[in-house]
């Protein structure tokens, strides 16, 4: 596993209490903020090392409809799974990269579920999605901070590589650039190559 702590990471406990106003603003399409990325943030791609698969963690996250989930649902998909917050600049830089690649893995049955840990849940990502224009990627919360714990890390943003079979095959702390060739094709080799059909996603 490669994990470049150098990269921009921010504490949730010494930030959420005063920063809210610290999500970046701006009105650009998903791939143009994520063409902006591909100058500030390293590829995610150099991030991910040769990390002998275990068992993916038991995190778990809300929907708007109030549902849980948990990864054990997405069981048969490969999965890039983002903690991040809205008043946390890093995981906003590198948001649009994750929402440009969304349809991409789309097309082999792939999944990007980007979880806020923001106290204010689903309405505060709701707003924040459409002030920055975001469709491609579902509202998923864990406002208790309790997938941090669980990953035991105080930070965000990181993310974790879950492939089909539910294992954790790579994880990166701090602010990427995912929207790149060299992650596709690590993903379409989980998934099972260009030639995976899509599977039917599960309800978000």
């Amino acid at each position: 596993m490669s994990v470049n702590r150098q990269r921009p990471l921010l504490s949730r406990r010494s930030l959420i209490a005063g920063s809210a106003g610290l999500a970046l603003g701006g009105t650009l399409s998903n791939q143009a903020r994520a063409d902006e990325a591909d100058l500030l943030l390293p590829d995610a791609a150099g991030q991910l090392g040769d990390m002998a698969p275990t068992p993916a963690p038991a995190l778990t996250f809300g929907t708007p409809a109030g549902k849980r989930l948990s990864l054990a649902a997405f069981r048969g998909h490969v999965l890039l799974v983002n903690l991040w917050a809205t008043w946390c600049p890093p995981c906003v830089a590198e948001l649009p990269t994750f929402a440009a690649l969304a349809p991409r893995m789309a097309a082999f049955g792939g999944l990007v579920l980007p979880v806020s840990i923001d106290v204010g849940g689903t309405p505060v990502v709701r707003a924040f999605y459409a002030r920055h224009k975001i469709t491609d990627l579902p509202v998923l919360t864990d406002p208790s901070g309790k997938d941090l714990d669980i990953l035991d890390t105080n930070a965000v943003p990181v993310t974790l590589l879950i492939t089909p079979q539910g294992l954790l095959a790579g994880r990166v702390e701090g602010a990427a650039n995912w929207d790149t060739p060299g992650v596709l094709a690590i993903l379409k080799k989980l998934a099972g190559g260009d030639s995976a059909a899509p599977r039917e996603k599960q309800i978000i």
